[in-house]
């Protein structure tokens, strides 16, 4: 059979499949592939005109603007989406892509709406088998091989969302354990240990001989972690016993849900995914429960350590936010993502008189690096990298990052796994970016990538410097026309367990006691990402938020929401005005703003940490804090994955949009209600701001009863 044959064979095929005469794949244009090869006229007609941009607002502007925009609850369908943009810089830029007819995120949303999947949304839809896809509803209860909705919803929720997310947070965890493995084995990599107090710390706590080198010291633990991550399922994790709540273990282990090694707990979660093997819902569900302990502990509590070892431990400082801080004469470095591993070498050399002296000789005024999303988080707070002159201020959420492009000063973008939208090369093609890769897990069509080898980070920095100055001599050369939104917001920002505990005076007991006496009512943490959908983009965090402080109850952010608490003037101090009167003096005595950054999504270890260490300080386990972990716009795998490690401590987890559970009503109950009585936390989805503020005070005055503490005035 000739090629042309198997091809024809082979669409004839499909066509039987689908039951009509043609394939979506043969309907295909290159207008609709994200390649920037084949996209070779888009300078020519993709036309974009920066003059339609209006007279820039002052940020006092701005934030009124964003309180009383969020009053009106116009937050709809009519008028989208710049009735839920309240990012500045965004909303400038929005108008600027759409007017050229670029295709961009929120643009998608609303082209996707007619032809969304109801069956998708309630987990009502299965591919596993090739009987498949089946969808159930009340005229046809099953599916092809007999699985009922139950199972059908409760199996998906394991193995689109709980297990992808953890594999993402152990992966990254494994990483810097390699990367922190290489500081302390070739000092000639670029790496350093930053905090080796730190380090001695933890390998105590992993039973480590701490009289070592601190060279050694950090292999054999790098080592201690990545062995823990590649345990078999069945052996007990010592990660887990070497970190986690006392009271919590002794749970787990009676609900068989305490893990052993990562990787392995994945492999056999997923396993038990496959046709015809699982068919208990609510096992599934504990399975969940089990890897949102691997999740904290091989993952985000571990990952965060690490970093900080390399980086630098959380300080608090005052820094700066959004795309006003981009240079119009200088080398723009962006990185994204969540993995700031090479962007801190990077970083260390542009900081460097050698390279500014390189940019100088470029035509520049200098380079600077500026993280994005998550990454961009966590520079800002890492007390190694944002000191440095090399370091420019963290530019915005994921949902801006075409927009960012779009002003064509961004001379380099690069980026590490998770959260970089596949039509970047389009966007870099047509306004003159460099796109790079500093991690083979993610592969972008027609652009560059580095591999990931920590031995050799000051070589491959290098690299990426030299790249971003020859693009910056491009973008010149052709004197293209930019435009930066003028916008950047103060911030404090380098909230961690230890930085906390120090401005305290190195205990807790103060910020017990403005818990105990009532001036704040309870603690909830604000994390995740933000969202495209009518009434998010921003905005569901924002009122949520505003809220919370007004009932006097602290917030504490994490990830992409940490871009908007910043962007709407909430980690400033000057937001203490806004608090109800017990959380306001708290504000004003402490210099501090009523929500406390703690940097990048995964930096949900650290929030995790900070309530062990409070629930130790008052002899309590974890479920009887008065803390409600809340994703009020949450996005993908991760935040499943960290929504159960919540649900393993304890803790009532609010997420919005609504996950894809709904199709099943034992889902539903198990993970609403019963898991509550087995002494872990539980799931409340609520779209509503006002419902759902009151959920979390209500909630947070019961755990408060529940310790014998004072009750609303």
């Amino acid at each position: 059979m000739s090629d042309k044959n198997i091809m024809e064979s082979f669409e004839n095929s499909a066509k039987t499949m689908r039951g009509d005469n043609t394939t979506f794949g043969g309907k295909l244009t290159n207008e609709a592939s994200n390649d920037p090869n084949t996209h070779t006229d888009i300078h020519n007609r993709i036309q974009v005109d920066y003059d339609i941009i209006e007279g820039s607002p002052s940020m006092k502007e701005v934030h009124k603007w964003q309180r009383e925009h969020i009053k009106k609850d116009d937050q709809s369908k009519e008028g989208y989406p710049l009735n839920v943009i309240i990012d500045p810089a965004m909303r400038e830029m929005y108008k600027v892509v759409h007017d050229a007819g670029m295709t961009n995120v929120f643009d998608r949303f609303s082209q996707q709406q007619p032809i969304q999947c109801k069956f998708c949304i309630e987990g009502l839809s299965c591919q596993l088998c090739a009987n498949g896809p089946c969808r159930i509803n009340d005229k046809v209860p099953r599916g092809t091989c007999g699985v009922d909705a139950h199972t059908m919803v409760a199996r998906n929720f394991v193995y689109r969302h709980v297990t992808i997310g953890t594999s993402a947070n152990i992966f990254h965890c494994e990483q810097a354990a390699r990367t922190l493995k290489a500081a302390g084995e070739h000092p000639g990599s670029g790496l350093k240990i930053r905090d080796s107090e730190k380090l001695k710390k933890y390998a105590n706590m992993a039973g480590l001989d701490t009289s070592e080198s601190i060279q050694k010291l950090a292999v054999h633990f790098a080592q201690w972690v990545m062995d823990d991550i590649h345990l078999p399922y069945y052996e007990p994790s010592k990660t887990v016993e070497a970190f986690a709540p006392t009271k919590r273990k002794e749970l787990w282990k009676e609900l068989e849900l305490f893990p052993g090694g990562g990787y392995s707990e994945i492999a056999y979660a997923q396993t038990r995914c496959m046709t015809n093997f699982n068919s208990d819902p609510v096992e599934f569900l504990l399975n969940s429960v089990r890897l949102g302990v691997a999740n904290e502990y091989q993952g985000l509590f571990l990952l965060d350590i690490i970093q900080e070892i390399l980086m630098g431990t959380q300080e608090i400082t005052e820094k700066h936010q959004n795309m006003g801080l981009l240079k119009e004469n200088m080398v723009n470095i962006v990185t994204n993502g969540h993995m700031p591993l090479l962007a801190h070498v990077a970083i260390d050399m542009a900081s460097t008189k050698e390279w500014q002296a390189k940019a100088k000789e470029a035509g520049a005024d200098g380079i600077q690096i500026l993280g994005h999303v998550c990454e961009g988080q966590q520079l800002m707070n890492y007390e190694g990298t944002h000191n440095q002159s090399g370091y420019g201020g963290q530019e915005g959420e994921w949902l801006s990052q075409e927009y960012l492009l779009a002003t064509g000063v961004v001379d380099m973008f690069m980026f590490d796994y998770n959260c970089t939208v596949p039509t970047m090369p389009l966007f870099a093609k047509r306004f003159g970016t460099k796109l790079l890769s500093t991690h083979p897990v993610i592969k972008l069509q027609g652009t560059e990538t580095l591999d990931f080898i920590p031995e050799k980070m000051e070589e491959q920095a290098a690299k990426a410097l030299d790249m971003a100055i020859e693009t910056f001599k491009k973008r010149k050369s052709e004197k293209r026309k930019t435009y930066i939104p003028p916008y950047k917001s103060n911030c404090t920002v380098g909230f961690s367990t230890e930085s906390v505990r120090n401005a305290l005076g190195g205990s807790f007991d103060p910020l017990i006691e403005q818990i105990t006496n009532g001036n704040i009512r309870g603690i909830a943490t604000i994390v995740g990402c933000t969202t495209a959908r009518f009434g998010q983009g921003g905005s569901n965090i924002f009122k949520i938020t505003k809220g919370l402080i007004k009932n006097n109850i602290l917030v504490l952010s994490g990830g992409c929401t940490s871009s908007v608490m910043e962007y709407t003037g909430l980690t400033d101090p000057k937001a203490a005005e806004e608090c109800g009167d017990g959380l306001k003096a708290v504000c004003k005595k402490l210099g501090i703003p009523p929500v406390l950054s703690y940097g990048a999504c995964v930096d949900i270890g650290k929030m995790t940490h900070t309530a062990k260490e409070l629930a130790d300080a008052l002899n309590i386990d974890t479920n009887k804090l008065p803390l409600v972990i809340g994703a009020p716009e949450y996005l993908e795998q991760k935040a499943v994955a960290d929504a159960c490690t919540a649900v393993a401590l304890g803790w009532l987890v609010h997420v919005a949009p609504v996950p894809s559970i709904t199709g099943s009503d034992v889902v539903v109950k198990t993970l609403t209600e019963t898991t509550e009585t087995l002494g872990l936390g539980k799931v409340v989805v609520e779209l509503d701001a006002e419902k759902t503020i009151q959920i979390y005070v209500d909630h947070i005055e019961k755990k408060r009863k529940e310790l014998g503490l004072s009750s609303f005035a």
